[in-house]
């Protein structure tokens, strides 16, 4: 009887180690391990009497398991290392070289946010003005990589200057055209329309703060949706220019350009009125990918 207690006791403890197991083994997928569990859960729950044979059989399936269990984590842990090679690999050939910024494309047609933006303003802004940006911005990072390279300084307020204006330029505008779609507006969704009413109230709040700032934006500039990643909120920013009067440590979400180029072909002096279609051509999917990655980043909050 001492003998059976001793082994009754060793199977107990073998039953709560597999229990623990398998909750470990709940979050990854493998083709049979259900099968080796269920094995091991019903010769526990089957046999009352246990001899030293059995034991030692039990042993072996509870072998297996913690085999199989330690070949996983080695393999995920080599896997982790591969993705982070790969990852480093595709940031390294995502680099873009000093002075090779490019033009992106439109993801839509020149005329396909008519009626709300015309093709004319729509062709003019990106091959254009757009264009003038990148150039910029290449041109001013090659001066100041020639500075360094001959140690002559003299120009550097300048090109510095010009490199803060043409690449907030650059940026803003990629970021414009994805926040625009053909088949866009309405209002968000999911986690970003959460975060919205838990930050200005509701979506219609949200919208009356946005519009008041592109329409208060002294000559030209931009209204901004941005994520603030210290106070973990959303904040609307606008700025002169591309660069002035804004806040640094946020990341843009939605943008809406409201320099004369954008809209006055169309819209005259009659800014209102092209912010009013701007909300019919949102491109909210592009707004909530934009959130859910930038959200993820968080600085401690001061």
């Amino acid at each position: 009887m001492e003998k059976q207690a001793q082994l009754r006791e060793y199977i107990d403890q073998v039953a709560e180690w597999a229990k623990q197991l398998e909750a470990w083994w709940r979050g990854h997928d493998h083709p049979d391990i259900h099968y080796d569990f269920n094995r091991l859960w019903s010769r526990l729950e089957e046999q009352e009497e246990w001899t030293d044979v059995e034991v030692y059989e039990l042993q072996g399936m509870a072998t297996q398991l913690y085999e199989k269990t330690v070949r996983l984590i080695q393999e995920q842990q080599l896997d982790s290392v591969a993705d982070r090679e790969n990852e480093m690999e595709e940031q390294r050939e995502a680099r873009v070289p000093i002075g090779r910024h490019q033009l992106p494309p439109l993801p839509y047609r020149y005329d396909a946010l008519e009626p709300h933006i015309s093709e004319e303003i729509m062709r003019l802004h990106h091959t254009k003005h757009h264009q003038s940006y990148v150039d910029g911005l290449n041109q001013a990072e090659k001066m100041m990589q020639k500075a360094r390279e001959t140690n002559q300084y003299g120009l550097l307020k300048h090109w510095e200057r010009e490199a803060a204006f043409h690449g907030s330029g650059h940026y803003l505008h990629t970021i414009f055209w994805n926040n625009l779609t053909p088949n866009g507006g309405g209002n968000p969704h999911g986690r970003l329309l959460e975060q919205i009413k838990e930050d200005f109230g509701s979506v219609e709040r949200f919208k009356r703060h946005f519009t008041e700032a592109a329409k208060s934006v002294e000559g030209v500039g931009w209204a901004i949706l941005v994520w603030a990643p210290r106070p973990g909120r959303l904040e609307i920013l606008h700025t002169e220019k591309h660069q002035f009067m804004t806040q640094w440590d946020t990341i843009p979400l939605l943008v809406l350009d409201v320099w004369e180029h954008a809209y006055y072909l169309q819209y005259k002096n009659d800014r209102s009125a092209y912010i009013e279609s701007f909300w019919k051509i949102v491109n909210w999917r592009d707004v909530e990918e934009r959130f859910a990655q930038a959200s993820r980043l968080r600085w401690k909050p001061f």
